[in-house]
């Protein structure tokens, strides 16, 4: 399988919660150059909102996509 790490050549959001009893980890990189990572279910949701609300897809909005 390979690496489904967002980098700089390659944006995104990345979630990972391998059991129900594992906390959650994510990953995320925009093309703006931001980046953030987060562990544990509550931050890992606040990474994924924030991300979507000004990152990643909130980038396409304006640009009228």
């Amino acid at each position: 399988m390979s690496d489904l790490t967002p980098s700089p050549g390659s944006p995104g959001l990345h979630v990972s919660k391998p059991s129900p009893s594992a906390p959650a980890h994510a990953s995320a990189v925009c093309h703006c150059g931001a980046s953030a990572t987060a562990t544990g279910d509550t931050q890992v949701r606040a990474l994924v909102e924030g991300y979507t609300a000004n990152h990643g897809p909130a980038h396409d909005k304006g640009r009228g996509r």
